[in-house]
């Protein structure tokens, strides 16, 4: 008996992992979805003159949100991703090197403010959400 209970567990634990989820920092949708949510966020309160689009943005999250549940990501996971200090320092180091190699160097406001024009004049992901 403690051989097929033994066995057992192991069959699950080995099916577990190979249906594991990634973890949503490597789900490419969410990750990069809330990155630009992130700079958008950054432009608005950096830039006179580029506004957000609150509701806009807040369907993005909500949007995001759905794909992960969808995924089997419970709000719990979801939570603990989009609050966890190291995936927030993360992402930020995300954010800046995504501007960064779109020409915008850090700490460069007129820059940043620049390049929101931009992404709102090509209607971009991130564009999209500023007005």
């Amino acid at each position: 008996m403690r051989i097929l209970t033994a066995f057992l567990i192991a069959a699950l634990s080995i099916g577990g992992a190979a249906s594991a989820k990634p973890a949503l920092r490597d789900v490419a949708e969410i990750d990069n979805g809330l990155m630009h949510v992130a700079i958008a966020d950054a432009i608005r309160k950096s830039c006179d003159g580029i506004n957000a689009r609150l509701i806009r943005a807040y369907s993005e999250l909500n949007r995001l949100k759905s794909v992960a549940r969808d995924m089997g990501y419970t709000e719990k996971e979801v939570e603990r991703y989009v609050t966890s200090k190291d995936e927030k320092d993360r992402m930020k180091e995300k954010a800046e090197q995504f501007l960064f190699n779109n020409g915008v160097p850090a700490n460069d406001i007129p820059a940043l403010c620049r390049f929101g024009q931009q992404q709102i004049q090509a209607q971009t992901d991130i564009g999209q959400l500023l007005r």
